[in-house]
């Protein structure tokens, strides 16, 4: 394909999908109009995606499907979305985009997916991805045998503040990792309407912190430390008005020889002007000092035996979620699509996630510290309640 786009209407054989160019901030109207996004999805998340695809020059937002078509008309009016459907596949057809944003619960993702991958449609589907471990396989297969590039919504790592303290380790500040650890505190799950004001069914999901938070921080972790070779973990549940698990601690052990400790609580909050910006605090040790996050996305460094002073970085903006963490991990995408720049969170390379998050699950069942070497996730295990 050219730089210029193909001919109108014109679609690459399917594994063969490219994006036109996204370009900067002087990117032409007509290159504007040549990267065509879909999306599912009109809930609580949905807002952050769509900001972030309308933020970036060469993305045009050419239809969004909604099972509650009301809901899909109105999310379309409000951000001037050209058309709205209560079809998936109705607007897959009708639209014929260059890809499909599945901001939707897990159990409809591997139907989602399929969808699109029949059609050749390079895919991101938000997490958590799938009802189960088997569920992720299955569609990361799917994916595979079409050739069609499938990416996990996994943005934290994307989040300012976590780029930067990946900088620092890389360039070497921060000297050889010792640790890092996270005290998550959100305080939004207290009472017996936590969440039934935003995302009323994390009250029914049967495994809820680790499955829909503590993975973002697997992920994290990984991205910071690398590759988890055994994990602990003890859960409980403080709420009792949710099914599954608000609170533990998880224990990572990491290939380089770091440790991590992810000490969370969804029902106590932290200091912070906003408590969800950061949704907690961070430290980050090595043998030349320690990085702290605070929850107003201020980085600290204190080198080894020295005062403690504020470390200087862009943290995105405050008005969206994660200083821009959504927008960024769409341009990482659409930079794969349009140039082949290596991409983060492959459908493939997601379900190490998934391995240790099954892992953790396993550690606080059995009582006992896993090593994820040979480690093979039960079967028959979802993580969702069916929507």
């Amino acid at each position: 394909m050219s730089a210029a786009g193909p001919p109108q209407g014109a679609r690459p054989p399917r594994g063969e999908r490219r994006a036109a160019p996204i370009g900067g901030d002087h990117t032409s109207a007509d290159a504007i109009r040549r990267f065509r996004v879909a999306i599912v999805g009109a809930g609580f998340f949905s807002r952050f995606q769509i900001e972030g695809w309308q933020a970036i020059p060469g993305v045009e937002i050419v239809g969004i499907a909604n099972r509650n078509a009301e809901k899909g008309e109105a999310a379309a009016r409000q951000y001037g979305i050209a058309r709205a459907f209560g079809s998936i596949e109705e607007m897959l057809d009708a639209c014929k985009p260059d890809l499909l944003d599945i901001i939707t619960p897990p159990a409809t993702h591997r139907q989602y997916v399929g969808h699109a991958m029949a059609r050749g449609i390079p895919t991101v589907c938000q997490k958590p991805f799938g009802t189960s471990y088997a569920d992720a396989v299955a569609m990361v297969e799917l994916a595979e045998r079409a050739r069609v590039p499938l990416v996990v919504h996994e943005n934290f790592r994307f989040e300012p503040w976590y780029r930067e303290a990946h900088r620092l380790l890389q360039s070497g500040t921060i000297g050889l990792l010792h640790s890092v650890g996270f005290r998550l505190r959100p305080g939004d799950g207290q009472g017996p309407r936590a969440y039934l004001d935003r995302q009323p069914y994390f009250q029914s999901m049967a495994r809820f912190l680790i499955v829909e938070t503590a993975i973002h921080f697997i992920d994290t972790y990984r991205f910071l430390a690398g590759e988890v070779e055994a994990v602990t973990a003890r859960l409980r549940r403080v709420n009792p008005v949710v099914a599954g698990e608000d609170a533990g601690y998880l224990i990572f052990e990491f290939a380089g020889g770091a440790t991590g400790l992810l000490d969370a609580n969804r029902s106590n909050d932290h200091v912070a002007g906003n408590p969800w910006r950061t949704l907690g605090e961070m430290w980050v040790e090595g043998s030349a000092g320690v990085l702290r996050l605070d929850g107003d996305t201020r980085l600290w460094w204190k080198p080894h035996r020295g005062p403690e002073a504020l470390h200087a970085y862009d943290p995105g903006p405050a008005d969206t979620f994660g200083g821009g963490a959504c927008e960024k991990l769409q341009r990482h995408v659409l930079e794969h699509l349009a140039h082949g720049m290596p991409l983060e969170n492959a459908a493939r390379d997601y379900l190490a996630n998934l391995r240790v998050q099954e892992a953790a699950y396993v550690s606080h069942r059995e009582g006992r510290r896993v090593e994820l070497s040979g480690f093979a996730p039960p079967a028959g295990v979802e993580s969702q309640p069916h929507v």
